[in-house]
């Protein structure tokens, strides 16, 4: 049956806001050397800053998945995105220690809902058999800002100073804020633009998990909330997330300080890893529907795609402490990304196979927010570690441990609820 294809508009929109999300949260990591110089501050103060941005970043993880449940994500992003436009670019305006930790607060405030509502806006518009692939491709957007936020940021600070790098990608949020508003509803049935055969398409397929996932209406969200299976999700996030966001904070720093590139030469290098990173995205979503597709058991196919490049990451993460080169390390943390970005998503997806449509939002939102205790505890135990216990090499022997025990919680407790004969029998069918 031939569809209309409008719901790809909507995807490339979630794209670009990855993309501006981590453009916009890598950009301090970028001019970290210059703006810890200019407003004196230690590289555990640094750490401090990095880490205070994950405060409000991980509470409305969780508050902006349930506002999604509740208002819809078409609200729900619309003020997500100006509240980080803005307080980036007031970033800008800092003058010391508590001004840059006053933005980064509100900041991550703003950038909290992104990655739930991105994931309950997949859950209305997108099949479920194109589910890893479009959640692969709206998130690879996230490394290739982190990729192209080395040059942008980089050279705009060398041309301009570093404060008005801050402003000039701020800016663009709101630029992408219209067209949001403009071209997206919450559901394909509310927006004129898709034809009847799409919104059917869509509407029959999450049919399928809807009745899969039918719970008791007494169910309560913290019946979800309390889940082995929720918790070890948010475990295998929380170690998907530790890795990556000690990179966006450090990894700057670490080829300016410990490889000794200039600020120019590390504005580059730093969009190698990234780059895969976005291909870890992509092609580890397009893989995971390949497997989804030939696997009866549709959590256990979610899972094998999750499992094994997690593992694999770690154990790259852990060959970077006795990298002896630039090139070697930088090829060791461009294979980490790209296995940690694979992983990823299959995480997010196994979240459509074993949860109602009607709480994809919040308990995806509280998985989130688990994961993101990470980014309050990795960049600032990195400035910990960097500074007082043996430099990077143990920054990235505990990245790699942890990575060991997303792999390990997720494999134990992660599995399908029993399904009656006739659903077992009926989604086979289909």
């Amino acid at each position: 049956m031939n569809t209309g294809k409008y719901r790809y508009v909507v995807a490339l929109l979630l794209f670009l806001a990855g993309a501006l999300n981590y453009m916009d949260r890598a950009a301090l990591g970028i001019v970290a050397p210059i703006v810890g110089k200019t407003l004196s501050l230690s590289p555990s103060q640094l750490g401090v800053v990095f880490s205070v941005f994950f405060v409000g970043y991980a509470i409305f993880s969780f508050l902006g998945g349930f506002m999604a449940d509740r208002w819809g994500t078409l609200r729900v992003f619309s003020w997500a995105m100006a509240i980080w436009s803005l307080f980036c670019g007031l970033t800008a305006t800092a003058t010391g220690f508590v001004s840059l930790l006053v933005c980064r607060v509100f900041f991550g405030i703003g950038e909290g809902p992104m990655s739930s509502n991105t994931n309950r806006t997949i859950s209305n518009w997108f099949p479920r058999h194109e589910t890893a692939t479009m959640i692969g491709f709206t998130f690879s957007g996230q490394t290739l800002g982190n990729a192209v936020a080395g040059p942008i940021v980089g050279l705009i600070a060398v041309g301009f100073g570093w404060r008005v790098s801050f402003v000039a990608i701020g800016v663009l949020g709101f630029v992408w804020l219209a067209c949001w508003r403009y071209f997206v509803t919450d559901k394909p049935a509310e927006n004129r633009r898709v034809d009847v055969s799409e919104s059917r398409l869509i509407d029959e397929s999450r049919a399928v998990a809807e009745a899969r996932n039918a719970e008791n209406d007494g169910t309560t969200l913290g019946t979800y909330l309390r889940r082995p299976s929720t918790l070890a999700l948010g475990a295998g996030m929380f170690a998907v997330n530790y890795t990556q966001y000690v990179f966006i904070s450090w990894l700057p720093s670490y080829l300016t300080n410990e490889m000794h590139l200039s600020l120019r030469q590390m504005s580059l290098v730093t969009s190698i890893p990234w780059i895969c990173g976005a291909i870890g995205y992509f092609g580890g979503g397009i893989v995971g529907d390949i497997v989804f597709r030939r696997m009866d058991d549709p959590v256990k196919a979610r899972k094998l795609v999750a499992l094994i490049p997690l593992a694999l990451s770690g154990v790259a993460v852990l060959s970077i402490t006795s990298a002896g080169s630039l090139t070697a390390a930088v090829a060791l943390i461009a294979a980490a990304l790209l296995l940690l970005t694979g992983s990823c998503q299959s995480i997010w997806a196994i979240q459509h196979e074993i949860l109602p449509l009607s709480r994809q939002g919040s308990v995806g939102g509280f998985i989130h927010f688990l994961s993101n205790l990470s980014g309050i505890v990795g960049p600032a135990l990195t400035g910990i570690l960097i500074q007082y216990f043996g430099g990077y090499h143990s920054a990235f022997l505990c990245g790699a441990l942890i990575d060991f025990a997303g792999v390990l919680a997720m494999l134990l407790f992660v599995h399908a609820k029993p399904q009656p004969a006739a659903r077992v029998a009926a989604h086979s069918a289909h």
